[in-house]
């Protein structure tokens, strides 16, 4: 018997199931067998210079184990074996994660990644194999990615014909601050055109109220004041020459803190990288520039793009500032909500637009996947990210979208995608199904004007579309950030059980099943189109099957506000704040404006998306909860 192998039985008793079965037998079972009994024999201290695994000794033998518990009746030293036992474990282990070139992680994130691995990467492994994997050769299923080896392939450009923006007219600046600053996107264009208000003072108005309420929301990361007015300055002095660039000419916004901007910090919402600056003019920030558009703030992104918790805090819902705001895109979701900038700019990967717009009550487009340069955009999956506008209406979504879409030569995923124009839709010809949780309020609403609404369902046989997103964000983002956990940097992340956990446990996903899961993703694409036999569907925007598939499939849906609650346990006294509910108008991919039109159908004969929360308003008889005493819940939703 070699000196230096892993006891089998240690392998068996860490991997065993509550059910008393070998559970996670198959993978690193295997693998330990391999990394013990094999490469140890041969190579034993060029393997791993470092000792790995237990030796074995007559205290942790089967045998010596059964005369122990027959004639040992001490518990300290049951104990002592136990612990002794349960280190001979984490060492072998640690013996498979060498194979890995992966042998950095402490003891306790070792365990922490077996039980993550026999609980969730397992399951979804064997049900993708099961979808995609069961008929040898190739034929069936390919991924969906695919390689073009082409060295001077340049995409077609054709030409992108602008939406044709309705006519508005009779627009008075209001007198109150207040009422400027919930002014929708065109309207404030309007004031600026016609010169009833400048740039400029436009700019101070929202850095004013950015600053006001940014202590109650903390949704702000860094003021680009300097440069807000520079370009405020510049609209101004263009529009005196006669020069109007559209309808953002000299409208004030902000990014999510994932968008680079020279000059200025873009922390991706992160500890680790707070201090970073990157010299690069992101596509999105060019497109807006050119469109006469000023960035007054870089705004709060969760930390490397995970929920709504960053290294400044944790961003509030405007709605009920005892609520978070939810997904990463918290920062422009919250100050679009709360007046403090017309628009912004934030991204998906999984939910972050759908769950942020949906709690704070605000209109938001996650468009058809690719339509969106992200250059200068921090990665988290090349085949699932986007960005997209988070606005006061649907007719600012479509005016924002026009700006921004088109294809980025430094972006290989992105094109210039062909949309009719949302303006001039004729929606009485167009068939919308309707799910079970839809809001039957717009349903009815649409019908009113003459849409043919048909109950509908998707229909698919891929059941581990979870399964699928989780795989390939989890590992697409470890290739980004592999640095970042292999120096220990994930240890000191903002919270433990988001990425920390996430990308351990991805980092022994084989190839193959990656693989395998672009593959069983490449089936569901396949059956959703087959399925999606209207021109658009109303459902529910943060059911999390929902927000995995639109992603996986790269749908458009815009996220819509229908109304609202009284928040549960509200104080004796009564409360202004309110529980916001939103619907999601989803379209197949590359047909956003059919699902512009008919948000825009909708909100022309509703006044939700108008409404305004009670910031800093909640009742006579409410107050603030105590920000310093706060305890933050665990996760729910995923980036």
């Amino acid at each position: 018997m070699l000196k230096n192998k892993c006891p089998l039985q240690a392998v068996t008793e860490l991997t065993r199931g509550s059910g008393g079965t070998n559970s996670f037998h198959f993978s690193l079972s295997v693998i330990l067998v391999i990394c013990c009994h094999v490469l140890l024999s041969a190579v034993p201290l060029l393997a791993f210079p470092h000792s790995c695994c237990c030796k074995p000794s007559s205290s942790l033998s089967r045998s010596s184990t059964l005369s122990f518990n027959a004639n040992e009746t001490n518990m300290g030293s049951m104990n002592q074996h136990e612990f002794s036992e349960k280190k001979c474990n984490v060492s072998c282990l640690r013996c498979a994660l060498g194979l890995f070139d992966a042998n950095f992680f402490k003891d306790n994130q070792i365990e922490e990644i077996a039980k993550g691995v026999n609980e969730l990467n397992i399951p979804i492994i064997e049900a993708n194999r099961e979808l995609v994997a069961s008929e040898n050769g190739g034929l069936h299923y390919p991924s969906p990615l695919v390689f073009n080896a082409d060295w001077d392939y340049r995409p077609v450009h054709c030409a992108i014909k602008r939406f044709n923006y309705p006519s508005i007219s009779g627009i008075q600046r209001p007198e109150s601050e207040e009422d400027i600053a919930f002014m929708s996107v065109f309207e404030l264009g309007e004031l600026i055109k016609t010169k009833q208000i400048t740039s400029q003072e436009l700019t101070q108005i929202f850095l004013r109220r950015l600053k006001k309420y940014n202590p109650t929301l903390e949704a702000v990361v860094t003021y680009t004041e300097d440069l807000a007015y520079k370009q405020a300055k510049e609209a101004d002095k263009l529009l005196s020459q006669g020069v109007y660039l559209g309808p953002l000419h000299g409208i004030p916004y902000g990014l999510k803190d994932i968008i680079s901007v020279p000059g200025y910090k873009t922390t991706w919402g992160s500890k680790s990288f707070k201090n970073q600056v990157i010299d690069m003019e992101a596509w999105v920030y060019k497109r807006l520039k050119s469109a006469g558009a000023v960035l007054v703030a870089k705004l709060v992104s969760g930390s490397l793009a995970y929920d709504d918790i960053w290294f400044g805090g944790r961003t509030r819902n405007p709605w009920n500032i005892e609520e978070f705001s939810t997904g990463s895109s918290a920062g422009p979701a919250a100050s679009t909500s709360a007046g403090m900038v017309p628009f912004a700019i934030g991204s998906e990967t999984a939910g972050s637009i759908n769950y942020p717009a949906a709690r704070c009550g605000v209109t938001a487009l996650r468009p058809t996947f690719g339509t969106v340069g992200r250059t200068g955009v921090m990665s988290i999956s090349e085949s699932l990210d986007k960005l997209g506008p988070f606005c006061r209406s649907a007719i600012d979504c479509a005016v924002v979208l026009d700006i921004v879409r088109g294809r980025d030569p430094d972006d290989l995923s992105s094109k210039d995608i062909y949309l009719d124009d949302p303006f001039l839709v004729d929606i009485t010809k167009l068939t919308v199904g309707y799910l079970d949780d839809a809001e039957m309020e717009v349903v009815h609403v649409l019908a009113s004007k003459g849409v043919k609404m048909v109950p509908f369902k998707l229909n698919y046989t891929v059941d581990s579309a979870q399964g699928i997103l989780n795989f390939t964000m989890d590992i697409d983002m470890l290739t980004h950030f592999d640095q970042w956990q292999r120096s220990g940097q994930d240890n000191a992340y903002e919270a433990q059980d988001q990425w920390p956990t996430e990308l351990r446990r991805a980092r022994i996903i084989p190839a193959v099943d990656y693989l395998q899961a672009q593959r069983a993703r490449g089936r569901l694409i396949k059956e959703i189109k087959e399925s999606f036999t209207v021109d658009a569907f109303i459902g529910n925007a943060t059911d999390w099957e929902k927000v995995c598939i639109g992603n996986l499939v790269g749908l458009p849906v815009i996220v819509v506000p229908t109304g609202f609650t009284n928040i549960s346990n509200p104080p004796s006294g009564g409360t202004r704040r309110k529980t916001t509910i939103t619907t999601g108008i989803y379209a197949p991919p590359n047909r956003d404006h059919i699902a512009l039109a008919l948000a825009m159908a909708y909100q022309a004969v509703t006044n939700h998306h108008k409404q305004r929360p009670p910031i800093n308003d909640l009742g006579p008889n409410d107050t603030f909860p105590d920000q310093t005493t706060v305890i933050y819940p665990p996760r729910v939703f995923g980036p």
